[in-house]
């Protein structure tokens, strides 16, 4: 009661705040600065919620009240593309905290699958294909590998359980591509793409092409790791109790900021421009989500996000993160860019298609032994100026390059849930190795044809 108490006086405070600046006719952006000034500060003297979250509102309502725009707002942190994985990071934390995504999985499995191999594995892909968009691929798998392991005891077919556990990792590799925030290369590349272009690559363009590719590969991919698979018993999948208020109140939440994410922009100027809210960037979304969370009861005294678990990011991400982003500015300043975009001119002489379809093989057979975060780090200021000096857009080099950065699947040091697969005992690298890398050939042709349809 004390910390609603506080939260609703600190609100109250602000708004005096705000009325009196504006009886004594100052301008609006000094009425929102002392206004949102005083509610932080209340905040913190309180400690109406976490000090920590309470410091992220500054970095939320200043672009929401048009005083600073995102990213002079982020730039107190550093770049406001690490403030959008930050973000993104927390609210994973929230959605992993309620348990709803376990609830999602099984209602989609639910529904999806039934007595056959085929589908019961695309259940499961399309399952994890679905919350790694949204959650961190790991966080999937490590939520959804008990209930592999579960449908995996009910059979004793080997071939059955090598498809549930390698479809569940793959697939959540490939999901991870759906969204900017889906896996740490996509937020890498719309940092690099931003420094060389001037312009942020929007929440929506980057679905409109990353989505295709996922809708197209998962299919593909079970029905890939299911040839020939036939059950000769029921499969029993396992069920949950009833919703709990959490579930509920996180579920809203995160679908209200996907929502802002996504149609901030566009169609038709998005809602950013029906409400001239031109100073809001995908990083103020990300931090308001986690303010929303912060202070939104759990129904059992706590809130959906308390700092004890919020604190457990990645935080070491984020300073690869700013490294990278470091490490693409000295490019450009330093004219290193220009001269590796020279010596790669001769690529140019290669069709576009198949130029596209080198360079994604390439880099999918690199990232089997690779961090496919450290590749999309050191490959995108080279991608980008290679793009330049051949006088073609960017985007266009740089997706496929940073999408394929995650699409290996022969190893178990390529990617997390490969290795977390491999460790559940149920596999073989030889195993792995067989399905995976027809994939990594199949992934690379869809991801070439894909960008070159839509980009080029």
């Amino acid at each position: 009661m004390q910390i609603n108490w506080h939260i609703g006086l600190g609100l109250g405070f602000s708004f005096s705040v705000w009325v009196i600046a504006q009886f004594f006719a100052l301008s609006d952006a000094i009425s929102y600065t002392l206004a949102i000034t005083a509610l932080t500060g209340y905040w913190w003297i309180s400690e109406a919620i976490a000090i920590p979250i309470t410091s992220l509102l500054p970095l939320v309502l200043f672009p929401f009240f048009g005083v600073l725009d995102h990213k002079t707002a982020a730039s107190a942190l550093g770049n406001h593309v690490i403030l959008l994985l930050m973000g993104a990071f927390m609210l994973a934390v929230a959605i992993e905290q309620s348990q709803v995504h376990k609830r999602l999985a099984f209602k989609i499995i639910e529904i999806i699958g039934g007595n056959s191999a085929q589908r019961i594995v695309m259940a499961i892909m399309v399952t994890a294909a679905i919350l790694s968009m949204w959650i961190s691929n790991t966080a999937t798998v490590v939520a959804l590998l008990p209930v592999v392991l579960a449908i995996c005891s009910t059979t004793d077919n080997t071939r059955f359980k090598i498809a549930l556990l390698l479809g569940l990792a793959y697939a959540a590799s490939i999901g991870g591509l759906g969204t900017i925030i889906g896996t740490p290369p996509n937020v890498i590349f719309a940092s690099v793409y931003e420094k060389f272009s001037g312009k942020e690559y929007g929440f929506l363009n980057w679905m409109k092409v990353a989505v295709p590719i996922v809708v197209v590969s998962i299919p593909l991919c079970a029905l890939w790791l299911t040839r020939n698979i036939k059950l000769t018993s029921a499969i029993i999948l396992p069920k949950m109790g009833a919703w709990q208020k959490a579930e509920w109140r996180v579920l809203v939440i995160f679908a209200f900021v996907a929502f802002l994410w996504i149609f901030r922009k566009e169609p038709f100027g998005g809602w950013s421009g029906v409400l001239n809210l031109a100073d809001v960037g995908d990083s103020t979304i990300a931090l308001l989500g986690v303010m929303l969370m912060a202070i939104t009861s759990n129904g059992k005294g706590g809130r959906l996000l308390q700092w004890s678990a919020a604190k457990e990011i990645p935080w070491g991400m984020l300073l690869l993160f700013a490294g990278g982003i470091c490490i693409a500015s000295a490019f450009v300043a330093s004219g290193l860019s220009n001269l590796i975009g020279e010596y790669l001119t001769a690529l140019g002489k290669l069709p576009v298609l198949l130029m596209l379809l080198a360079i994604t093989l390439c880099v999918s057979f690199l990232t089997e032994i690779t961090s496919n975060t450290a590749t999309a780090t050191l490959l995108m200021p080279i991608i980008a100026s290679a793009a330049i000096a051949l006088n073609l857009p960017i985007e266009l080099l740089m997706i496929p390059v940073v999408i394929s950065c995650s699409c290996a699947f022969c190893l178990p040091v390529a990617t997390a849930p490969n290795s977390i697969v491999f460790a559940s005992g149920e596999l073989t690298i030889a195993a792995m190795v067989k399905e995976g890398i027809l994939l990594n050939v199949l992934l690379a042709v869809i991801v070439s044809l894909t960008c070159y349809l839509l980009l080029f």
